[in-house]
């Protein structure tokens, strides 16, 4: 098993319109970085947990925890025109973008601050603290999980 964080901007997709969700599942859709994509395509995996992070936002941080539901697969809004995440260069012989399902395990009563984050020195070499990191989605260790888990205790 691995451990992420995915980041989603909650005026567009935030953790209570996934607990909104019919079993709290929908796709992790639209991710167009080709590093991001390959960690949906290659290393995310069924089974596997993230922290849900609110980003661009007034207050951002994590939100609460989601199970990745299904291995990676051919992102369809990339060969839909009506779609925001529609791209010209995608085709589904050869799929350029990626997604997972993901369902809501927890909701946090209160966020995770990324202020309150940047804190504590076990989390110094978390990528989402590091200078420049604007990955949406990123690994967190093992170690880092469990400390950030333990905030929420």
């Amino acid at each position: 098993m691995n451990y992420w964080l995915m980041k989603s901007e909650p005026d567009s997709f935030g953790i209570d319109d996934l607990a909104k969700k019919p079993k709290q599942t929908d796709r992790w859709e639209g991710v167009r970085n080709f590093q991001v994509r390959n960690m949906l395509r290659d290393q995310i995996k069924r089974g596997d947990l993230a922290f849900f992070y609110h980003s661009s936002c007034k207050v951002p941080g994590i939100a609460g925890v989601v199970e990745v539901t299904t291995d990676g697969y051919p992102d369809p809004t990339a060969l839909n025109p009506e779609s925001r995440y529609y791209d010209p260069h995608s085709a589904a012989d050869v799929p350029r973008w990626f997604m997972v399902d993901v369902r809501l395990i927890k909701k946090f009563p209160h966020f995770i601050t990324l202020s309150a984050l940047r804190q504590y020195p076990q989390l110094s070499d978390m990528l989402l603290l590091k200078k420049g990191s604007r990955l949406s989605i990123t690994p967190v260790t093992l170690q880092q999980w469990h400390f950030i888990v333990s905030l929420k205790q």
